[in-house]
């Protein structure tokens, strides 16, 4: 059997000083790498303190951005051929998420994907193939890939929170729409927010929002 490549990328240890008991890993977009997100980990902190971040590099150089990663090439026409590419990434990410799951002698329960743009894409994809449900998924600027195949591939159902610009230049708004509408279709416990004004970015108030979702399924 292949050996999946391995993931790595910047990490923050528990605000609290002590062991994980809950981890929260970030997924970057196209073209960035694990520092675009990591960030993020001090405002995730004050709710969850016991909480390890993780934001890995996706296992590509980027095409478009020679210091950057993806998880996949975006713009792949051949909609075979993206397929395997995207089962292919979600293959080194799930491995990835068992991996740091077992370093870190934690369960899915104790786990949140925080996905952007590309980053939500696989976390999308990976997740709800997963046996056991993560504790919850939030997706910035992003869409689902391959939504036809879900009803028939759904293995697990964790809540879900979208959040997405209406002025995003690169992913309309209706992308997130459709993600929604295909993941309540299939009994997922999703919520939507549309940010006005507000283009292919996180802003405050999304980040807020991601940090409500998280004290709620992890806890305070």
């Amino acid at each position: 059997m292949t050996k999946l490549p391995e993931l790595s990328g910047p990490e923050t240890p528990p605000l609290s000083g002590g062991s994980a008991k809950k981890l929260i890993i970030f997924v970057h977009g196209y073209g960035a790498d694990g520092n675009d997100l990591i960030a993020l980990s001090q405002h995730f902190g004050h709710v969850v303190p016991d909480a390890a971040f993780i934001s890995p590099n996706a296992p590509y150089r980027c095409d478009g951005s020679p210091f950057g990663y993806q998880w996949y090439d975006v713009w792949m026409q051949d909609s075979d051929e993206r397929l395997r590419a995207i089962r292919s990434t979600a293959a080194i990410f799930d491995n990835f998420i068992d991996e740091q799951l077992k370093r870190h002698e934690l369960a899915e329960k104790d786990l949140v994907l925080i996905g952007f743009s590309q980053g939500t894409m696989i976390s999308l994809f990976t997740a709800p193939r997963r046996a056991n449900p993560v504790a919850g998924l939030i997706g910035y600027s992003g869409r689902m890939e391959a939504p036809e195949l879900m009803e028939a591939e759904i293995c697990s159902k964790p809540p879900v929170v979208m959040v997405h610009g209406d002025s995003d230049e690169l992913l309309a708004v209706s992308e997130m729409e459709t993600a929604a509408a295909t993941l309540r279709e299939n009994g997922v416990s999703i919520d939507t927010y549309v940010r006005p004004g507000l283009g292919h970015g996180i802003d405050e108030e999304g980040i807020q929002i991601g940090v409500e979702f998280v004290k709620n399924v992890l806890g305070s």
